[in-house]
């Protein structure tokens, strides 16, 4: 089995080394917005498209699964010329490499916006493939979970390595009672809405460490396209301040998402990932099916704080027997709610 490696890259360590496509992603991370609202990238050169396409699980230098990608793009083109009858321009629909879309979305020119709504549906079709490729697989989700969390490990002890400001940082498995406990509490009770199932949480020593730290991980780790919409919470950065001084720093004000149960002092940054999983991490080549796709995907949870917030989080009522005693609460008031008893407050 293997693994595409990712290039070490310098850690960063102040926002002012943030380029723009940090900055991109550093903001769909703490917002919890889609990608697919965007009309711009700002990739500045080949180098970076290829670091985005590692993360994806898609290595420049293999000829397979660039032609994997180039066949993305060609199900990209036919659909928005079935669904919407859209005349895409040669340029984009076929004669430029897929890999080159990246800079075209990126530029100033007469594609550029073509480029974009070829990359969106090249998005979502990648993500499609994936998610239907694990369903096929006859690999136990204990194995997923031992893949993803080598996969972050690695990374991690690199940055560490590397001298990434990080004072500590650990990952834990939702058990079985605690996911029944969160449904029962819930108003939806679907299981696939646990995102926490598999969860990572890292501390940074001061506060000036959240968004460098951030922004390494979705150069390193997580790619910023595969951020879950609509599940991120940011209790701890203050993103116009961050984005002062650049061309995106008109900020609009966004809804927080806060859970119910946590204290009214309790800070976070939580996030919710889609991880790329190479198959061959999961089975021998031997094994591997022949699918459309060489990547599936584990929702995976981030918590990320600095050390003072954390140590904050851990008392009174933001500790997590706090967290777990409202919890139980609004169990067992639903649990033996009378036929005309008004409903738990949420």
């Amino acid at each position: 089995m293997v693994s595409t490696v990712l290039p070490r890259v310098a850690r960063l360590s102040a926002v002012s080394e943030l380029t723009l496509a940090d900055l991109d992603a550093v903001r769909l991370l703490l917002r919890g917005d889609s990608v697919i609202d965007w009309h711009r990238l700002n990739y500045a050169d080949h180098a970076e498209v290829d670091r985005f396409l590692r993360l994806n699980e898609f290595d420049p230098d293999n000829d397979e699964e660039m032609a994997r990608l180039e066949d993305v793009r060609s199900d990209a083109v036919e659909y928005l010329s079935r669904a919407f009858a859209m005349a895409i321009p040669d340029e984009v629909a076929a004669d430029l490499p897929a890999r080159d879309l990246f800079l075209v979305a990126s530029s100033h020119g007469p594609h550029q916006k073509w480029a974009c709504v070829v990359l969106k549906v090249m998005h979502i079709i990648h993500h499609i493939n994936g998610r239907g490729a694990l369903l096929t697989l006859s690999v136990s989700d204990e194995i997923i979970f031992r893949e993803i969390e080598l996969k972050v490990m690695q990374v991690v002890e690199q940055l560490r390595a590397a001298g990434a400001p990080l004072a500590e940082w650990e990952w834990s498995r939702k058990p079985r009672d605690s996911q029944i406990t969160k449904l029962l509490a819930k108003r939806s009770t679907i299981a696939a809405n646990i995102y926490d199932k598999l969860r990572f949480r890292l501390i940074v020593p001061t506060p000036d460490d959240l968004v460098p730290m951030l922004a390494t991980l979705t150069r390193q780790l997580i790619p910023f396209n595969y951020i879950v919409p609509g599940e991120s919470a940011n209790q701890l950065v203050d993103l116009e301040q961050v984005l002062q001084g650049h061309a995106e720093a008109d900020v609009p004000p966004s809804e927080n998402r806060y859970n119910e149960f946590s204290g009214p002092e309790y800070r976070i940054i939580n996030f919710v990932a889609d991880l790329p999983l190479r198959v061959d991490r999961l089975l021998s080549r031997a094994e591997l099916p022949p699918e459309d796709t060489h990547v599936v995907f584990m929702l995976t949870e981030f918590q990320i704080a600095d050390k003072a917030t954390a140590q904050r989080n851990e008392s009174g009522a933001s500790s997590h027997e706090a967290y777990k005693s409202r919890q139980n609460e609004r169990v067992r008031m639903r649990l033996f709610r009378e036929k005309d008893d008004p409903l738990p407050p949420d």
